[in-house]
């Protein structure tokens, strides 16, 4: 678990990768995802956590643009299909 936590992380940092998109290309769950960087990461390797812990507090604050980003590239579709 160690290891797929140190794994997770600086493929994290490296991709500047969202929880989702880490837990789809490790093939495990957001939550795991999530307790591995939070939880468990921090108990051996702080330096490590400390660097994705950036990342990931700067998808969240970005998650609002990505979402409206997402919901008007969805309406534009449907715009050229009429």
């Amino acid at each position: 678990m160690e290891a797929r936590a140190c794994d997770l992380a600086l493929y994290i940092i490296e991709h500047e990768a969202t929880v989702r998109a880490a837990a789809r290309r490790f093939g495990v769950s957001k939550s795991t995802v999530h307790k591995d960087l939070s939880q468990r990461l921090p108990a051996f390797n702080r330096p490590l956590y400390l660097q994705a812990k950036a990342v990931l507090d700067r998808n969240k604050a970005e998650r609002h643009i990505r979402g409206g980003n997402a919901t008007r590239e969805k309406y534009r579709e449907k715009r050229r299909r009429v």
